[in-house]
C-alpha cells in the first residue's frame, strides 16, 4: 500500500498542508500514522476522504454538513433520507440567501444609477438616502422605494 507525507496529499487533492492540518484538527480527516521521526503519513483512502470534502465543499456545503455527511460515508449503508434532509436544509438556506443578495443587487444597481445621473452635482443623493434611513431599516428610502423617492425629491428642492 502506497503511503503520502502530508505535502504529497495536499499536492494530490491540490490543497495547501494548512488545509489538510486544519482538516485532521476538526476531525474530518482522520489522524494519520506517524513515521518513527514523527511525519504523517496518508494512504489512498485519505486522498478520496480529501477529495470528498473537497468537492462537498464546491457544492456548498459546510464543514459541519460535511462531518455529517462523512459519518454517513463511513457507516455500512448510506442513510439516503438523511443526506436528502441535509441537503435540502442547506439548499433552503442557500435560497434564502439569494433572495436577501438580489435584495442586496436592487439596491446597489439603484444607487448606481443615481450616481451616473447625479454625476454632474456637488452633491451625492446617495449619501443623502442613506443619511436618511432610520437605523435597522435596510431598503426604506432605497431606490425603487416610492416614498423615499418623494422625501428625498423634496429634500433636494
Amino acid at each position: 500500500m502506497d503511503s503520502f507525507t502530508i505535502g504529497e496529499l495536499a499536492a494530490r487533492v491540490g490543497v495547501p498542508t494548512t488545509t489538510v492540518r486544519y482538516y485532521e484538527r476538526s476531525g474530518l480527516l482522520r489522524k494519520p500514522r506517524r513515521t518513527e521521526s514523527n511525519y504523517r503519513l496518508y494512504d489512498q483512502d485519505e486522498v478520496e476522504r480529501l477529495r470528498f470534502i473537497r468537492a462537498s465543499q464546491a457544492a456548498g456545503l459546510t464543514l459541519s454538513d460535511i462531518k455529517v455527511l462523512l459519518l454517513y460515508r463511513d457507516g455500512v449503508v448510506a442513510p439516503c433520507s438523511e443526506v436528502r434532509d441535509l441537503i435540502e436544509k442547506r439548499l433552503a438556506k442557500i435560497t434564502e440567501a439569494m433572495r436577501e443578495l438580489r435584495h442586496v443587487k436592487k439596491v446597489l444597481d439603484g444607487y448606481l444609477e443615481i450616481c451616473r445621473q447625479a454625476e454632474a452635482d456637488a452633491r451625492c443623493e446617495v449619501l443623502d438616502r442613506l443619511d436618511a434611513v432610520p437605523g435597522g431599516e435596510a431598503g426604506k428610502g432605497a431606490p425603487g422605494n416610492r416614498t423615499g423617492k418623494k422625501q428625498f425629491a423634496a429634500r433636494r428642492r
